[in-house]
C-alpha cells in the first residue's frame, strides 16, 4: 500500500471523536512552535555499532530522554495548550496506564490544569504513585480497559472535564508529529523510518510530516505478533479472531486503534510489519548494552524490526524512534538475564560425577581453571544420575560466549566426565 501526501495535503474524518476533524502538516508545524520550551529536543543520530552488526544503517531517536521517558509528552502537551481558558480551569482527564498518564500529569501541573487518570484497578502501583507524584488525581476503576473507558468518558461529562485522548485526538496526533520535523531538520538521510504503532497517534502524525516533507521516504509501522490489530486492519486481515496474550510491549498492546488514526494510517503509511517477543527482548538488550540506554518493550519494537527485516532494507538509511523508556525493572532484569542466556553469557551446564567424596571440588575447580565463574550449582543423587554410583552436578556459569561455552564442555568430557549443556 503506498501512502500518498504534500506539503498542502490534509485529511479529514466526517465524524471522529464526535466532530469533524482535520490534521494537517501545517498543525504540526504550529505544534512544534507551542512546544519548543517546554519539550526535550531529543539525540538522532546514527549508531555506528548497531549499524554494523545489522548490516544497516540505523539512525534512533532518543525519544527515552523526555522528562517523563516518553514521546506521549508532546501530544498531551499540544491538547492541553489548545484548551480554552473555561476548559482549563475545570480541567482535564484521561484514561490511562502508562506513559500518556505520566505526561498529561505533569504538563497539567506545570500549567496550573487540574489533571484526572482514570486507571485499571490492575495497574501496577509503580506506575499509580509516579503518576500521583506529577500531581494528578488518580482514580481506579474497572479490571478490563473498556470498563475504564467507559467509567472516564462519563466522568469526563458529569464533571464537565476535557477528555484527552491518548492517540484519537487531532491536537495530540499533531503534537506527536512533531518528533519526525526534528528528524528530518537535522539532515541525516532518511530512506526507511520504523515507528512502533498501538493506538496510531505516534505514526499518524510522523507519516503525515514525513509524506509531506520528504514524500519519498517509506513509514513502515511496528507491531508485535501478540497484539497485531492496527496491522490487520492495514493489510484487509481480521483482527477480531486474535487472542491477547502478556507480552514485554506493553505499550503497543492496544485492542483497539483509532478511528481517526487508522485513517491516517491507511492514506500515509507505506506498510506495517509484525515482530516476535524475542525480537523485542533481544533488541531491548541490545540498546542496553551498545547504546547503553534504557527502553521499554515498545520502545525497542522499531530497533527489533530493523534486526528482523535487514534483508529487506538492506542499502537504505533506517531510522527509527525509541518511544519510551518506562520499563518495569522486574521486566528489565528478566529481559538482560534472557539476553545472557540467548548469547551463551549465561548457560546452564549438566555433568554426571562419580558419587565419592572430592568429585565435587576437582569438577568446580576444573571450572574455575577454565576461567568460568560459578553462579549457581544444585547436586542430585536420587533423580537424575544413570548409577547408584553417581550424582548430577547442574551449574549455572557466567562465561564469556559461546566460544567459552564449547570450551568448557570439552574439557569436561576429556576428563572422562559426562557434561553437556541443559536446556
Amino acid at each position: 500500500m503506498d501512502a500518498q501526501g504534500s506539503a498542502s495535503t490534509s485529511v479529514s474524518t466526517s465524524e471522529t471523536l464526535g466532530r469533524p476533524v482535520t490534521v494537517s502538516v501545517d498543525d504540526i508545524q504550529l505544534a512544534r512552535e507551542r512546544l519548543a520550551e517546554s519539550i526535550v529536543r531529543t539525540p538522532f543520530e546514527q549508531s555506528d555499532t548497531l549499524s554494523s552488526v545489522i548490516g544497516v544503517p540505523l539512525y534512533l531517536k532518543h525519544e527515552n530522554q523526555q522528562y517523563t521517558a516518553s514521546f506521549k509528552e508532546r501530544g498531551a502537551l499540544n491538547r492541553l495548550l489548545a484548551m480554552t481558558d473555561a476548559e482549563r480551569e475545570h480541567g482535564a482527564i484521561a484514561m490511562s496506564a502508562g506513559n500518556h498518564a505520566q505526561a498529561l500529569a505533569y504538563h497539567g501541573r506545570r500549567l496550573g490544569i487540574p489533571t484526572t487518570i482514570v486507571m485499571p484497578r490492575t495497574t501496577p502501583n509503580a506506575k499509580v504513585e509516579q503518576t500521583r507524584a506529577h500531581g494528578a488525581q488518580v482514580m481506579l476503576h474497572g479490571v478490563r480497559f473498556d470498563e475504564t473507558r467507559e467509567y472516564t468518558r462519563e466522568l469526563s461529562r458529569k464533571r464537565g472535564l476535557t477528555l484527552v485522548h491518548p492517540y484519537d485526538d487531532p491536537a495530540v496526533i499533531a503534537g506527536q508529529g512533531t518528533v519526525a520535523l526534528e528528524m528530518l531538520e537535522t539532515g541525516q538521510p532518511i530512506d526507511v523510518l520504523l515507528v512502533p504503532v498501538g493506538g496510531g497517534g505516534l505514526i499518524s502524525g510522523v507519516a503525515i510530516a514525513v509524506k509531506a516533507l520528504r514524500p519519498e521516504a517509506r513509514v513502515v509501522g511496528v507491531q508485535c505478533e501478540r497484539y497485531p490489530f492496527a496491522h490487520h486492519a492495514f493489510h484487509g486481515l481480521d483482527p477480531n479472531q486474535l487472542p491477547s496474550h502478556d507480552t514485554v510491549a506493553d505499550g503497543i498492546a492496544v485492542k483497539s486503534p483509532g478511528e481517526l488514526t487508522m485513517e491516517l494510517i491507511r492514506r500515509y503509511v507505506d506498510d506495517m510489519v509484525l515482530v516476535r517477543e524475542d525480537d523485542i527482548e533481544q533488541a531491548i538488550f541490545m540498546l542496553a548494552e551498545i547504546e547503553k540506554t534504557v527502553v521499554e518493550g515498545a520502545g525497542a519494537a522499531g530497533v527489533a524490526a530493523a534486526i528482523r527485516y535487514a534483508e529487506r532494507f538492506e542499502g537504505r538509511n533506517v531510522a527509527t524512534i525509541l518511544c519510551g523508556g518506562n520499563i518495569d525493572m522486574m521486566t528489565l532484569s528478566a529481559v538482560l538475564q534472557r539476553g545472557m542466556v540467548r548469547t551463551h553469557r549465561l548457560v546452564k551446564l549438566r555433568v554426571e560425577v562419580p558419587d565419592i567424596p572430592g568429585a565435587l571440588g576437582q569438577v568446580t575447580q576444573l571450572i574455575g581453571e577454565l576461567q568460568s565463574n560459578i553462579v549457581e550449582i544444585s547436586h542430585q543423587r536420587t533423580f537424575a544420575a544413570s548409577s547408584a554410583r553417581a550424582a548430577v552436578v547442574e551449574m549455572v556459569l557466567q562465561l564469556r560466549g559461546e566460544e567459552q561455552a564449547e570450551e568448557v564442555v570439552e574439557a569436561l568430557r576429556a576428563w572422562g566426565l559426562d557434561a553437556r549443556m541443559a536446556p
